[in-house]
């Protein structure tokens, strides 16, 4: 139960950072935001490193770790790109399908859920899908380079959770501070080139450093607790992170709500519900 508990929380602390980098990036631009939340999450895996005081990391932790960052922002750029193409309100619940990654993992390397778990995860996938609708009544078509993007991002954030759940059952503080060496590595590379504005104000600044910090709690959260539980089970529950989002957006921003983005949200949390009996 209390992987439950952890998973849920990083799913909500995945939900928190993605509605506030979404805020940040309406002024600053992708690249800008990427890095300095970036680098607030690296001071946060160095203070939790202090803390914990683990032995060295070993070579397959150091390897899967540096491979989360890659993948991860990887990841996130072809979601960006993809949003920046299509429609959200098609975008995005292709996305939100990286849940399934973990899922077809688990099942193959002998994980067997109850079959009340297995119901729980299918209504806590299809939750999301349907959470993660944005109402667009233009009609628009989406780009097929948009489409082929967002299934790339869902395969990259699917196994982003994979490689966490493997590097964390080893040494969780190494993994979650290698995930952003990973990703810092490949960012520099991409400053080097844009060179994009750093000019901001202390309330941005601030978002940032949220982001940042929340982004890394969550995968740190994840990565603890994915050693109490299914990789099927841990990563469907955090991988509710949308439904987060979806709710922040309501209660900060105002949002309203479409039928089916609330009936997503109850069938999301019946699967989480159903997953707990199970």
């Amino acid at each position: 139960m209390f992987g439950i508990v952890l998973a849920l929380a990083a799913s909500a602390s995945w939900g928190a950072a993605d509605f506030l980098g979404g805020l940040a990036t309406r002024r600053l631009s992708i690249l800008t935001v990427s890095a300095v939340s970036q680098c607030a999450g690296f001071a946060f895996a160095v203070a939790v490193v202090l803390v914990v005081r683990p032995g060295m990391p070993s070579a397959r932790v150091i390897e899967l770790g540096l491979l989360c960052g890659v993948v991860g922002t990887v990841g996130l750029a072809a979601l960006y790109s993809a949003l920046a193409l299509g429609p959200m309100g098609v975008v995005a619940p292709i996305a939100a399908l990286s849940g399934i990654v973990p899922v077809v993992v688990g099942l193959a390397r002998g994980e067997r859920p109850e079959p009340i778990q297995l119901l729980g995860i299918a209504s806590a996938i299809a939750g999301v899908f349907l959470a993660a609708r944005h109402r667009d009544g233009s009609g628009e078509r989406i780009h097929p380079r948009a489409a082929a993007l967002a299934l790339i991002a869902a395969l990259m954030l699917g196994l982003l959770v994979v490689l966490l759940d493997a590097g964390g059952r080893e040494d969780p503080a190494w993994t979650v501070l290698l995930v952003r060496v990973g990703a810092l590595l490949l960012l520099s590379l991409a400053l080097l080139v844009r060179r994009p504005s750093f000019e901001m104000d202390r309330g941005q600044f601030g978002t940032l450093l949220a982001v940042g910090v929340m982004d890394n709690a969550a995968n740190l959260l994840f990565v603890l607790a994915s050693k109490r539980g299914l990789l099927s089970l841990i990563a469907v529950l955090a991988s509710l992170y949308p439904v987060a989002t979806v709710l922040l957006a309501r209660a900060v921003l105002h949002e309203r709500l479409g039928r089916m983005q609330v009936f997503g949200v109850a069938m999301a949390l019946g699967g989480v519900a159903l997953i707990a009996l199970g």
